[in-house]
């Protein structure tokens, strides 16, 4: 989710620092087009970061054997 308002952001900035003359009072919309960029740049990193984190999940499963009483641990690593 993170990835695509990044893009998005990036887009924007660099379509209002870049490609736009427009002049208004009080606002300089180059700034808020570096603004935006930046915005955008932090949005993918954490987007990036959050999903390689997420990337690996460990479960410690016991369950008791319902024959022998027994326990029987399992750890899973999943990637």
């Amino acid at each position: 989710m993170y990835l695509g308002l990044g893009i998005f952001l990036l887009v924007v900035g660099a379509v209002l620092t870049f490609a736009t003359s427009i002049h208004v009072s009080g606002i300089d919309i180059s700034v808020v087009g570096w603004i935006l960029m930046a915005g955008g740049l932090l949005a993918i990193i954490l987007s990036l970061t959050m999903t390689r984190r997420r990337g690996i999940v460990s479960h410690d499963v016991t369950q008791r054997d319902p024959v022998t009483g027994t326990e029987v641990h399992d750890a899973r690593i999943e990637p």
